[in-house]
C-alpha cells in the first residue's frame, strides 16, 4: 500500500451523519489486508463488533478476530495515538502498521489530520495517509445542500465513496457523482456496491500513486474552474470554489515554496486541498505535490509524465479565496525576478 517504512500510516474515515461510513469500516475490518491496523472510533456500540470481539485489553481496547486491534477516544486524539502506540512497544498489544480513525458525523475533518502535524511527537511514530469519505446516495444532495461541513468532507477526500446506491435511482447516483466531480475533481469515486470494489485500494497513500493513477488523459483533472452550487444550480452559501493553473515554462522549487508556505500560512484554513504535478528548473521528472489546508505531504517524483504535455497544472479547492487573486499571486511571485517579487496578499472573501 506504498507505506512509508517505519512509519504509521493514519487514515481518515469520515462522512456526514448516516452516510454508511460506520458499515464501511466493517466491511473494511473483516478484511484479511487489515489484521495489521488498529482503528480509533467514539463508541463501540456504534459499529456493533460483539461478534467480531476475541479479547478486551482494557476498558478502550478490545482486539478483534482479524488481528485489528480497536479502540475508543476518550479525550484528545493525540493521547490516544501516544497510549496506543506506547501499548504497542511493550508488547500490550500486537503490532499494527496503520491506524484508521473514524471522525464524527458533524467534524471538520482537518483537525485530525494536523493533529499529526502539530505534535512533534507523533510527527516522529506516525505519517497522515489517505482520506475516505462516505457520502450517502439518498441524502448526499440534501446535505451538500445544507450543511458545509458535508461540503467540507467531500473536499478533502483521496477517495469518494458513494454509499446506499441500491436504495437510490440511477439518476440521483449519476447527478451526485457529478456534483462530487465539481467539488473534488481528481478524488478516486467509487460506488459501496460495486462488485469489483477493491477495499484495499482505498486506504492506499494517495501521494504516492502514479501520475496515470491520478490524471485524466488530458494530464489533470479539473480542466475549468468550478464553483460550488446548491442542487437548483443557486450559489451555495459555503463559498467553496476550485481554481486550476497552468503554467508553460519550468518553476523555481524555491520561488514555490515560499509562496505557497505564505500562503498557507496565512489562508491555510481556507485552502482545502492544493494538489498538482511541477514541471521544475533542473528536473527531467515530473513533481507531484499534495496537501490538505496547513498539511502539505511530502513531494514526490513521479515515474514519467502522463502525456507529451510537459506544463505545470495545479488545482486549489478554496473557501472564501479570491481564485484570480490567488492566481495573480502565484504568477507574481512565482514567475518573476526574485528581486521584484511582491508581498503575498490575497483577501479573504
Amino acid at each position: 500500500m506504498h507505506d512509508e517504512p517505519g512509519f504509521v500510516t493514519v487514515n481518515l474515515l469520515t462522512g456526514f451523519l448516516g452516510s454508511g461510513k460506520t458499515t464501511l469500516l466493517r466491511r473494511l475490518l473483516a478484511e484479511d489486508a487489515f489484521a495489521d491496523a488498529a482503528v480509533l472510533i467514539n463508541e463501540f456500540g456504534e459499529i456493533g463488533l460483539d461478534h467480531h470481539l476475541i479479547e478486551r485489553i482494557d476498558d478502550e481496547i478490545v482486539l478483534l478476530r482479524s488481528g485489528c486491534v480497536c479502540c475508543t477516544v476518550r479525550g484528545e486524539l493525540a493521547e490516544a495515538l501516544k497510549d496506543l502506540y506506547s501499548k504497542r512497544e511493550r508488547g500490550l498489544v500486537p503490532p499494527f502498521r496503520r491506524v484508521i480513525i473514524e471522525s464524527t458525523g458533524l467534524a471538520d475533518p482537518f483537525p485530525v489530520l494536523s493533529t499529526i502535524k502539530a505534535d512533534p511527537i507523533l510527527r516522529h511514530h506516525f505519517r497522515p495517509g489517505s482520506v475516505v469519505t462516505a457520502v450517502d446516495a439518498v441524502n448526499g444532495q440534501r446535505q451538500l445542500d445544507t450543511y458545509i461541513e458535508s461540503n467540507r468532507q467531500a473536499a478533502i477526500a483521496d477517495r469518494l465513496v458513494i454509499t446506499k446506491t441500491d436504495l437510490a435511482t440511477d439518476s440521483e447516483r449519476q447527478a451526485l457523482e457529478s456534483r462530487l466531480r465539481r467539488i473534488n475533481p481528481d478524488a478516486l469515486l467509487v460506488c459501496a456496491g460495486d462488485d469489483d470494489l477493491d477495499l484495499s485500494s482505498l486506504l492506499q497513500n494517495a501521494t504516492t500513486m502514479r501520475g496515470d493513477h491520478v490524471q485524466s488523459p488530458s494530464g489533470f483533472y479539473c480542466e475549468e474552474p468550478v464553483w460550488l452550487t446548491n442542487a437548483d444550480g443557486a450559489p451555495h452559501r459555503a463559498a467553496i470554489s476550485s481554481v486550476t493553473m497552468t503554467v508553460d515554462r519550468p518553476i523555481d522549487w524555491t520561488a514555490f515554496g515560499i509562496w505557497l508556505t505564505m500562503l498557507l500560512n496565512r489562508h491555510g484554513e481556507r485552502v482545502l486541498r492544493v494538489k498538482g504535478i511541477l514541471n521544475l528548473v533542473g528536473e527531467e521528472r515530473p513533481v507531484a505535490i499534495h496537501g490538505v489546508q496547513h498539511l502539505v505531504h511530502t513531494p514526490v517524483h513521479m515515474e514519467a509524465w502522463p502525456s507529451n504535455d510537459r506544463s505545470s497544472r495545479l488545482v486549489f479547492i478554496l473557501d472564501g479565496l479570491d481564485g484570480e487573486v490567488l492566481k495573480r499571486s502565484f504568477e507574481a511571485f512565482t514567475l518573476a525576478d526574485a528581486d521584484v517579487r511582491p508581498p503575498l496578499a490575497i483577501p479573504a472573501e
